[in-house]
């Protein structure tokens, strides 16, 4: 079947009243990022549906690239036919022909905006269901839960049929829940914890800390290609990197051993907050689960918190480790995110990091080092890229990606 559109219906948008003109813009624009590589598209984003029309692309690429837009409920893959009852009853046995399977039940539910047409909801019913049963011997009818609904919308350009819904992602549109930043190491937990901010309408830029020549240029690719993933839910993500090399050699030689994490994180979270303040965001997210390991204590979380005001949110806090790797599965970022690239969270680990650090020594110890100066020159030395969907970071290691899958 050649599909002339794709109808989306929107979901927790109709519950937003006045602001939901607000929020289907949102979603339109966030729907273009994503389909923009489609060049022949038409997209219109009106108040009960959002309508892409083909005009001949390829509708499976086009409805793939949309189960993964935040703010749509399900869509439906449709057919314009003119308004012509013998052309309408042809679509309407055709499509059914495509899916039918023995012992198959269906209904049809015509929708019409155009009451000049010549006929009612009703007799379309009982028009468009009297010719299904003539075409497609085996069919029966069903009011409740059929295994087909035949979608019939008779609008002003024409009539549009849809026998199938696919379910979306769900969700708010990105962009309309603020603007944060994303504290992302390559490991699992941080691009779950992406996906989540990004599902309550959450724009997000991804602040990376690359420490060469301790990490290497594929833990730097990783982090870029779990981005562009994460970037498929909302057309595109900014990925700032930060040189963290000096800190980190810094913070090994003055401070002592068991606060090394402690002060790490104290001056990553520093630094988060910077760019987050001048990028206008007013949150900072990242991938902590309770007491998942030493650095994730309600005292160590205490302590490193100290150095900002700004919410810090945590979308795996209560989450175990069996349940953050499932949703990694279910977003396709788990396969990346084992791949063994060192990324600067696991270099200078002492053996015996402080699991319970103290305020007053982080404090301390912290002002063994030069902070403000440290922090202005990895300031100086960001690296901003616009990750879009599709792009390919590990494209040039793909030999190596496949051995270590």
């Amino acid at each position: 079947m050649e599909y002339s559109e794709i109808m989306v219906r929107y979901g927790e948008l109709s519950t937003k009243g006045k602001n939901k003109k607000d929020f289907i813009k949102q979603l339109g624009q966030n729907v273009r990022k994503a389909l923009s590589t489609f060049d022949s598209l038409e997209i219109r984003a009106q108040h009960d549906r959002l309508h892409v029309t083909l005009n001949g692309a390829d509708s499976e690429a086009v409805m793939n690239r949309l189960k993964g837009v935040f703010g749509i409920e399900n869509f439906s893959p449709s057919v314009k036919v003119d308004k012509d009852i013998d052309e309408i009853k042809a679509t309407a046995i055709a499509m059914v022909k495509e899916v039918f399977k023995p012992g198959m039940t269906f209904k049809i539910n015509t929708r019409r905006q155009d009451k000049e047409f010549e006929y009612d909801t009703y007799q379309m019913n009982g028009i468009l269901g009297d010719a299904v049963l003539e075409g497609v011997p085996g069919l029966t009818v069903q009011m409740k839960h059929p295994d087909l609904e035949l979608r019939v919308e008779v609008r002003m350009n024409g009539v549009f049929l849809s026998g199938e819904t696919i379910h979306g992602a769900g969700g708010l549109p990105v962009g309309t829940g603020g603007k944060a930043v994303m504290m992302l190491s390559g490991g699992i937990d941080s691009p779950v914890a992406s996906y989540y901010a990004l599902r309550r309408g959450v724009k997000i830029d991804m602040v990376h800390f690359f420490s060469p020549p301790y990490t290497s240029e594929q833990a730097l690719a990783k982090a870029k290609e779990l981005t562009a993933r994460l970037a498929g839910y909302s057309g595109g993500i900014q990925f700032i990197q930060v040189p963290f090399t000096k800190i980190q050699e810094t913070i090994k030689e003055k401070v002592p051993e068991g606060y090394l994490m402690t002060v790490q994180r104290r001056l990553m979270l520093r630094l988060t907050a910077a760019i987050a303040e001048k990028r206008h965001a007013k949150g900072i997210f990242n991938g902590e689960s309770l007491g998942q390991v030493a650095s994730q204590t309600l005292e160590s979380m205490a302590a490193i918190n100290d150095v900002t005001s700004m919410p810090i949110l945590r979308p795996l806090l209560s989450m175990d480790k069996t349940e953050i790797i499932k949703v990694a599965e279910d977003i396709d970022t788990y396969d990346l995110s084992i791949l063994p690239y060192e990324d600067c969270c696991t270099i200078f680990t002492p053996p015996a990091p402080k699991t319970h650090p103290d305020l007053e020594k982080s404090r301390k110890y912290e002002g063994y080092i030069d902070v403000e100066g440290l922090m202005q020159e990895a300031l100086d030395g960001i690296t901003v890229t616009e990750i879009r969907p599709g792009d390919n970071y590990l494209n040039q290691n793909e030999d190596v990606f496949a051995e270590l899958l």
